[in-house]
């Protein structure tokens, strides 16, 4: 499917005056194609959220808001399934339903990077945030068969510039499906100490790679208390990270 803007220039060209060929040759398309735009068989228009796919339409990546793409992409890799087997692909996300600010953010970062409209489901305990859209697994291609844990997630060539650059929006999204920032209490020599601190539990060692790899990029300490689970405890770790992701809403 060709953008909107080629199909534009190449009817330019050949109403300034040249032949079906020389216009075919400077858009690099097939004569039949430039044929029929310049003789006003035009395709419909791009409508839903084939319009709205940075990475279907040339010269459109990275996402025009790549930061709320990072957040989205951590909301996924944490609590997202991509259902692909139907015929209009669907993306769910669950949201607890106590954080009612997650939900509206969620929904917020869906419309921002492709739907067009977003439903809220309610389940036991949480609320499932969902939408429909053929382009959904464009922009999600961590997408497959099974459980995320029991098969490799690694980004591509193109999401991982993303998340370099916007490294914190990423962990929030993470922190934010999988995570929690809590008031830990420990007892030494009889006295109680609060402070806060953030967990991330993930059973993918592929998504935890990740989390501490951001982590990482913004130089914030972590260290694994569990095989599955990320600590995040000391006070100058805690003040950078509540910078960027914060307790849930």
């Amino acid at each position: 499917m060709h953008s909107p803007e080629v199909r534009d220039r190449a009817r330019r060209l050949y109403l300034s005056g040249r032949t079906v060929s020389a216009t075919a040759r400077s858009v690099g398309l097939p004569y039949r194609t430039v044929w029929d735009w310049c003789h006003g068989r035009v395709a419909p228009a791009v409508r839903g959220t084939a319009a709205r796919c940075f990475r279907c339409h040339p010269g459109t990546a990275p996402p025009p808001d790549a930061a709320t793409y990072a957040y989205l992409l951590g909301l996924y890799l944490g609590d997202g399934h991509l259902v692909t087997r139907v015929r209009v692909p669907v993306l769910r996300i669950s949201c607890a339903e106590r954080w009612p600010g997650l939900i509206d953010a969620c929904e917020s970062a869906m419309r921002a990077v492709l739907a067009g409209s977003v439903q809220r489901v309610p389940q036991v305990g949480c609320v499932s945030v969902q939408s429909y859209g053929k382009h959904w697994p464009c922009l999600l291609p961590q997408h497959g068969p099974g459980k995320k844990h029991e098969r490799a997630i690694a980004l591509t060539d193109w999401q991982q510039p993303i998340v370099d650059r916007h490294a914190g929006d990423f962990l929030r999204g993470l922190f934010h499906s999988d995570g929690a920032r809590f008031a830990n209490t420990v007892t030494v020599r009889g006295k109680s100490y609060v402070y806060p601190r953030y967990m991330f539990v993930n059973l993918s060692t592929d998504i935890m790679r990740l989390c501490q790899e951001s982590l990482d990029a913004l130089g914030i300490a972590w260290r694994m208390n569990r095989p599955t689970s990320l600590s995040v405890a000391r006070r100058g770790a805690v003040a950078a990270l509540d910078r960027y992701v914060g307790p849930k809403t």
